[in-house]
């Protein structure tokens, strides 16, 4: 007679391989397509940084190229969209993994009162995309002094 331990966890696991081979399925079906390729939006990486001078926005565009690039500014909303189109001279049934993505995307942020939308420059290197905003010279950072009173001749309450 042999026993066997018994893990909870490989129960859970079981669970998990099914349905991931549900989703397998549903999705095999699905993605033989070019359509279903370039369907998922995707919003690329983006990093802001900001110094007493100026706010810089880097945003990694990667096999984009700046003219497919816009960059867009309404009042203090910074828009800037794209679209990564997908190489149409692969051949789809050859791909084993596919984890690049492709389509439009469209990224937003609402920019600082502190910036001068008039000073604006944007330049694309490498694959990545930098636009410098500078800030207005009246909302700089400033060291205010505190006087102080002089307690003579005061009374005490």
């Amino acid at each position: 007679m042999n026993l066997a331990r018994w893990d909870p966890f490989q129960e859970l696991q079981s669970l998990e391989n099914a349905m991931n081979r549900l989703f397998r399925r549903q999705l095999s079906g699905a993605l033989r397509t070019e359509e279903a390729l370039t369907a998922p939006q995707f919003a690329p990486p983006i990093d802001v940084y900001e110094d007493d001078n100026k706010l810089s926005i880097k945003m990694d565009v990667p096999g984009i190229d700046a003219k497919d690039l816009e960059i867009r500014l309404d009042g203090n909303l910074l828009t800037v969209s794209g679209e990564r189109k997908f190489e149409s001279d692969e051949k789809k049934e050859h791909f084993r993994r596919m984890e690049r993505e492709y389509g439009s995307f469209s990224r937003s942020l609402t920019l600082p009162a502190s910036v001068d939308t008039d000073k604006i420059s944007a330049n694309f290197a490498n694959g990545t995309l930098r636009i410098d905003i500078a800030k207005r010279t009246d909302s700089r950072t400033k060291q205010i002094k505190i006087a102080e009173e002089s307690t003579k001749g005061r009374k005490a309450a």
